[in-house]
């Protein structure tokens, strides 16, 4: 079989790719691979479980909880709370292990399961890997070690992990949001009741949508995946500013008081510069993915900052970040982290980290966000090419070289080749939107020509 975890644990279709058998031997496998890791020594394991509103998170959870349980694991169940609340639960409680049932901004038919480690952070990929080839063995016929008597794990409902989550957003924020009426979008998911009462208790006038979880509606329509709602709602109540979420909250657009959007690299931008006054912004430096737009790059360097950029993917930004000691990181999407503060990206803060920058400075976000310009960008996907040689072409490395030079320091390019499919995806960032149609043009030519 192919590789269950994905970069962000194993997700698909509920009860058809992700069933209850599959949850439950994952989980004893985790139980196994961690004890055998020497996690749990000298003691008796905890586990934290979270999930998010999907229907099938009800039999999902039930399925871990009866997996780690009958592998001796003591469990923790907070309810339905964001991905960072249960990372930040698993951290504040000395759990041994944490697992959040979400597929985040997916569509609510899929479902996942993710493994976090002590303190709360992604498991390894060798850990991963463990838990896969012991989940595998199981399968075909290895029969588990299995407690009993009093050593089977013991099962509690942690409903305090709500308020303990909600007081820890509310201690870091710099500063009160009195006086702001902000209009939050919760996409019907896990963050729908955490979000208002955060924001509420910090003192924002707030204003709801996509706050009514019934298990069927997460992401539908609403959130950080479709923004047309939050827009509409904030110019119609007047709002300072509107925060989106997706689905577990590990993600936050904005839209400014005039209804427009406010993407990742924006927030990240308006964060690193309130970071830098505070003295909080170490080595005054952000990371971000190649993805992020160059304008983003160019307006830190303008204010005397730095960026670092990584390959696509969370947890490439954060392993830069950890490595580093960086405290400001993240990507377009939205997943920003904020690492003196959370172990992920957490939405629900960077929200409120970006509505206390508005409070604090009397400034509209629309004027914060000003400090970057969204250099237009064009993407061309070109099929049924030889993804493997992008590196290895000459003739493609000089059409690069060229596109380049005529684009100079006011553009960038970007070819990369998908992981799932035989095709390039080339994209081209330039100062003037024509310049960038161009150039993609010519070099989407060259990559059919040279891998054709």
């Amino acid at each position: 079989m192919g590789r269950l975890f994905g970069t962000d644990g194993v997700r698909g279709v509920a009860n058809a790719d992700l069933t209850a058998e599959m949850a439950l031997g994952l989980s004893v496998a985790a139980a196994h691979v961690l004890a055998e890791a020497g996690s749990f020594e000298g003691h008796r394991p905890t586990a934290v479980v979270g999930r998010d509103p999907r229907a099938s998170g009800e039999f999902l959870e039930a399925a871990v909880v009866a997996g780690l349980a009958s592998a001796g694991v003591d469990v923790l169940k907070v309810g339905v709370l964001p991905t960072p609340a249960v990372a930040y639960l698993t951290g504040v409680l000395g759990a041994d292990l944490g697992v959040m049932l979400s597929a985040s901004h997916n569509a609510m038919p899929d479902n996942g399961v993710k493994f976090l480690a002590r303190g709360g952070h992604k498991l390894d990929d060798e850990l991963e890997d463990r838990i896969e080839a012991v989940y595998d063995a199981h399968r075909h016929g290895e029969p588990w070690e299995r407690p009993t008597g009093a050593g089977v794990g013991r099962v509690r409902s942690y409903g305090e992990g709500f308020d303990q989550y909600v007081a820890h957003l509310i201690a870091v924020l710099p500063n009160r949001l009195d006086g702001l009426r902000i209009v939050l979008d919760e996409a019907h998911g896990a963050a729908a009741r955490v979000s208002p009462e955060a924001f509420s208790r910090a003192g924002a006038e707030v204003i709801t949508i996509g706050a009514s979880p019934d298990g069927l509606n997460i992401n539908d329509g609403c959130g950080s995946t479709h923004l047309d709602l939050l827009k509409a709602a904030v110019v119609e109540h007047g709002a300072a500013l509107g925060i989106a979420h997706d689905g577990d909250a590990d993600r936050c657009l904005a839209v400014d008081h005039t209804g427009a959007e406010v993407d990742g690299d924006q927030i990240m931008a308006v964060l690193a510069l309130a970071m830098k006054e505070r003295g909080a912004l170490r080595s005054d430096t952000v990371v971000a993915t190649v993805m992020s737009n160059l304008g983003f790059k160019l307006a830190l360097e303008r204010e005397g900052l730095r960026l670092v950029q990584t390959a696509v993917g969370d947890r490439y930004v954060l392993e830069e970040m950890k490595e580093h000691g960086y405290a400001l990181g993240g990507e377009q999407s939205g997943h920003v982290i904020i690492l003196d503060h959370a172990t992920t990206g957490d939405g629900t803060l960077t929200g409120l980290m970006l509505a206390a920058r508005v409070a604090e400075s009397g400034r509209s976000l629309r004027e914060l966000a000003g400090v970057m310009e969204r250099l237009p960008q064009v993407l061309i996907n070109v099929p049924d090419v030889d993804r493997t040689r992008v590196s290895t072409s000459a003739e493609l490395a000089n059409a690069v070289a060229d596109a380049e030079r005529e684009l100079g320091e006011t553009g960038r390019v970007l070819l990369r080749p998908s992981g799932t499919e035989p095709l390039v995806r080339v994209m081209v960032e330039a100062a003037d939107i024509d310049q960038a149609r161009s150039v993609a043009g010519r070099l989407a030519d060259a990559v059919k020509s040279a891998l054709g």
